[in-house]
């Protein structure tokens, strides 16, 4: 039974470790570990755990107070071993967005440069896209893999798109659940050693971070995302693990579609050498991070895209994993265009009401549980800076049910805005600084 004092065999008091970190207190490392095990093991009761979220999220951790937190996390569960592979391994995370699709092309080009990229990622919920969800598009496609199949495909094809197994981390599995329904979740701290306890235990060589910026992202502010990349560097470099970061832009969607089979197929068009500049460029850019993280400075990832060897190890990774990467991807039933109400040039396209009409016509979820429909998503036809006519589609929208049309007008009124011809769009650069 546990009262205030706790059992005789602990060796803390979950209402000592709040009280200090409510009182702006330092908790000092056997605190830290002995809460997260003790949390992890269900020891620390979830309201006891919410009320230190909540003193974390108003008075902050130091450094020291973070890379423990992170670390004690890591050690909550298992970690993946990938030295007897026969190549390096890295590893991309981003933190979210509209239209990025960006694993999807840039795995198999960094796997064609001889670097092995074991890449755990995750499901869409609300207006950010799932890579799993996205990839499932694809008939036959399967997202889970144990250890043996990820280590044998990892040496076999070079790269592995799957789920994360429930061994990594558990401590952050249970912790993030809980800021979700807490109004805990965006706090620098909690984020970075939430992202890092799975990155680190995952057993990366190197990894690089594109944080991204501007209303479709999860950081909205330059200063935040900028405290949130270097901390997430800091951790990385804590744990021996190389770490970069790039800070990238998404006031606007990134390519020109936001949806799981309208994200596939684009991707495909940019491992087949076409594809939305933007997509390319960010593409390339994580690579040339990802590679040079690895070791390999003797090859550039804009080569294997060129010559076909991406598209080789992309075909070879779909069907590593049971799907058929020359089959017909689903087609919403029922598309309705929004068309352009006067001449003029496209001066903004807010990628957070884009994901939002992506979302309600059903390409992304409300509830962990929900299905996704895989045609579902909008289609962009102009982007900032491009002139349009009047009556000139600036996007399709796709669905199977039509009756979603209308809330994903709603969100879409708003969303846009179209200056006079000869003005100009005022954005930030697409890669706008490098942290590490």
């Amino acid at each position: 039974m546990l009262g205030h004092d706790g059992p005789v065999s602990e060796a803390f008091d979950a209402v000592d470790v709040i009280a200090a970190k409510r009182d702006r207190g330092e908790l000092p490392d056997p605190q830290i570990d002995w809460v997260i095990d003790a949390y992890t093991r269900g020891v620390v009761a979830e309201e006891q755990m919410a009320a230190l979220a909540m003193a974390i999220y108003l008075n902050g951790m130091t450094p020291r107070e973070i890379a423990r937190w992170c670390d004690a996390m890591i050690r909550s569960g298992e970690r993946l071993d990938f030295s007897g592979l026969s190549r390096p391994t890295s590893d991309k995370h981003s933190t979210g967005g509209v239209g990025d699709k960006i694993t999807l092309p840039l795995a198999p080009i960094v796997a064609a440069c001889g670097v092995a990229v074991p890449q755990l990622s995750g499901r869409g919920l609300g207006h950010t896209g799932g890579t799993l969800d996205k990839l499932e598009a694809i008939p036959g496609w399967r997202a889970d893999l144990d250890n043996d199949a990820m280590m044998r495909q990892l040496d076999d094809v070079g790269a592995v798109i799957c789920a994360a197994g429930t061994g990594l981390a558990p401590a952050d599995k249970k912790l993030y659940a809980l800021r979700d329904v807490t109004a805990t979740v965006s706090c620098v701290p909690l984020i970075a050693t939430s992202i890092m306890s799975k990155k680190i235990a995952e057993g990366t060589g190197s990894l690089v971070l594109d944080v991204k910026v501007g209303s479709g992202a999860f950081m909205k502010d330059l200063d935040q995302a900028r405290e949130l990349a270097t901390t997430m560097v800091r951790l990385g470099a804590d744990a021996g693990v190389p770490t970069v970061a790039l800070l990238t832009n998404m006031q606007t969607p990134l390519g020109l579609t936001a949806g799981n089979a309208l994200e596939v197929r684009e991707s495909v068009e940019v491992l087949a050498g076409g594809g939305p500049p933007d997509v390319v460029e960010l593409t390339l850019a994580l690579a040339r991070e990802m590679v040079a993280g690895a070791g390999r400075h003797d090859i550039d990832p804009a080569e294997v895209l060129a010559d076909g060897r991406a598209m080789d190890v992309w075909k070879r990774m779909i069907r590593a994993q049971g799907g058929d990467p020359d089959a017909p991807l689903p087609v919403a039933r029922h598309q309705q265009q929004v068309l352009a109400p006067t001449d003029g040039v496209l001066a903004s396209l807010d990628a957070l009401a884009v994901g939002v009409a992506a979302w309600r016509l059903g390409a992304g979820r409300a509830r962990k549980e929900d299905p996704v429909q895989a045609g579902a998503g909008v289609e962009l036809h102009a982007k900032p800076g491009g002139a349009v006519r009047r009556g000139d589609p600036l996007m399709t929208l796709h669905t199977d049910t039509p009756e979603r049309f209308d809330r994903a007008l709603e969100a879409l009124e708003s969303g846009y805005s179209i200056a006079p011809a000869g003005a100009t769009a005022d954005l930030l650069p697409l890669i706008i600084e490098r942290v590490g």
